[in-house]
């Protein structure tokens, strides 16, 4: 364990969450000898500490504390507390992540060029050149320990898996696997090979799924460079009259407010926390909040176009056995406006049990013919549909001044309507999904709308021009060049691909360059 940081050590970086994002910047940095404090606003659990009940483990892991939504998504309707079912606890939601590790497509950096202009979205070029990520995504399959890449062998497929690929088959797919995914297929990074239990969203009771809590963290502890600090939920980022951030606030597990001082800090809140935390950090100097003279704070939220479909059959499938989203179809992810749409998305594999069935898949709105259906829950498989979302400036988290949190601070308000293409793409999706499943004979099928979904990207997102958005090529801040932003609040689009292996080939690359800067005295 790492001696704890004074509170007045400034030459410390203070990096802010502990997933993805931050975990492993705080690892790849306190590798390169950076004395590193990571804040964590939940606590500390590991695979023994995880919970086979999806209630239970929703309580244990989730971030639960207050929300507000508006917009005309169904999540605001549905689930008004809980846009977005993300985990509040050491590693972040690489303890709740299904897995996927997919590389984005080298058209997707460069959406605007691609696309063209799309009326009412607010496209914008990635500032990286695809080429320029090759040898991030590498380092970053083989730390998370990607299937199908690196010679590592696929995740056998269960029977969820078995249905969809004979449907996809059946269809014409060509590009179905059981996927690129950070589990373990054989003893891999002191970690064993999955064995199959299903619960992936509940934490991985054997380690076989890479999580920042069990590998990034816990190494970057054995170097003495890294301080995780628990249950310490950060209030503002404080600065000095040049406009260099100093340190931070936060409240300590007994409530009370503590200031870590800083050279650098690091902001890996996911893309609701870390808006907030930059505009509850207005001050004279910076009355709209940290690193917002763009405006661009909080806006261009993206969720990813999302959807799912369910299918019975006369057989038993029991999806829920085994890896949960092992199997995806890639033919509907290229870009090919002939459909109607810009951008692409993925079909892959997915088993909610049968109390999150009930709740997320709202059987009020579905009457008769849906619980009927979970009758027959032994006989159901399922798919999960993920695409490009269009980034739209309306869609936004803002501070809610009407509602506090348990230490008093605006909470975020999290605003989305659909984008045209988003409709029409998932309206497709659906399409296509349905046609998977009837391929094989399935006797119901049922097309469900979206449910909060983990996918939390834009609201700082990286641009070329500082008028444009809110963090340059590296994550740092246009505005404060010691702020940086390092989960997927930085992306400037979303791309089809599940997010996370970008995220970690981006604070690796950003560990790369913060150390660089720091040693050359530049920061």
């Amino acid at each position: 364990m790492a001696a704890p940081f004074d509170l007045n050590d400034d030459s410390v970086v203070v990096v802010i969450g502990t997933g993805a994002g931050g975990g492993v910047l705080s690892n790849e940095l306190a590798q390169k000898g950076v004395k590193v404090v990571a804040l964590e606003a939940g606590g500390r659990y590991l695979p023994d500490d995880y919970i086979n009940d999806e209630w239970e483990s929703f309580g244990q892991l989730a971030w639960t504390d207050p929300r507000t939504t508006s917009g005309d998504w169904r999540v605001a309707k549905d689930f008004s507390g809980l846009p977005a079912w993300i985990v509040k606890a050491v590693g972040g939601t690489t303890t709740h992540w299904a897995g996927a590790s997919l590389r984005f497509q080298d058209h997707e950096w460069k959406a605007k060029t691609t696309y063209g202009d799309v009326q009412g979205a607010n496209l914008l070029d990635w500032p990286i050149d695809p080429a320029e990520m090759d040898q991030w995504y590498t380092k970053a399959e083989n730390k998370l320990g990607v299937t199908r890449t690196g010679g590592r062998e696929g995740l056998p497929g269960n029977n969820n898996y078995k249905v969809f690929e004979k449907g996809a088959r059946a269809l014409g797919y060509k590009e179905v696997s059981t996927g690129r995914m950070a589990i373990n297929s054989a003893w891999n990074d002191e970690r064993m090979a999955c064995q199959q239990t299903g619960f992936c969203f509940q934490g991985c009771k054997w380690g076989a799924k890479w999580s920042a809590a069990y590998t990034d963290i816990p190494r970057g502890e054995a170097t003495g460079n890294l301080e995780v600090r628990e249950r310490a939920h950060v209030a503002r980022i404080v600065h000095n009259e040049a406009g260099k951030v100093t340190g931070v606030e936060y409240f300590d597990a007994d409530g009370n407010l503590q200031l870590q001082k800083a050279r650098i800090v690091c902001v890996a809140g996911n893309s609701f926390e870390s808006p907030r935390l930059l505009l509850n950090s207005a001050s004279s100097m910076f009355p709209d909040g940290l690193a917002n003279s763009s405006g661009q704070v909080g806006r261009n939220y993206m969720r990813h176009m999302t959807g799912s479909v369910y299918a019975v059959f006369d057989k038993p499938v029991r999806m829920w056995r085994g890896t949960t989203m092992a199997g995806i179809i890639q033919d509907e992810a290229k870009h090919d406006p002939s459909r109607g749409f810009v951008g692409g998305y993925e079909m892959e594999t997915l088993a909610l049990g049968i109390p999150f069935m009930a709740a997320f898949l709202d059987p009020g709105a579905w009457g008769r013919e849906f619980t009927t259906a979970l009758d027959g829950y032994e006989n159901m498989a399922g798919m999960w549909l993920v695409g490009e979302d269009m980034p739209q400036e309306t869609n936004r988290v803002t501070l809610n001044h009407d509602v506090k949190d348990q230490y008093g601070l605006p909470v975020a308000n999290v605003h989305f309507d659909d984008h045209p293409n988003d409709i029409a793409m998932r309206n497709h999706a659906y399409k296509q999904g349905i046609a998977v499943y009837e391929a094989v004979g399935a006797t119901r099928v049922f097309p469900t709308p979206p449910y909060p979904s983990t996918h939390n990207l834009g609201t700082n997102r990286m641009s070329e021009n500082a008028r444009d958005g809110v963090v340059n090529k590296w994550g740092q801040t246009h505005d404060i060049s010691n702020l940086f932003i390092s989960d997927g609040s930085q992306f400037t689009t979303g791309a089809a691909e599940n997010p996370t292996l970008t995220i970690v080939a981006l604070a690796i690359r950003q560990a790369d360059h913060i150390a660089r800067e720091m040693s050359a005295g530049n920061l």
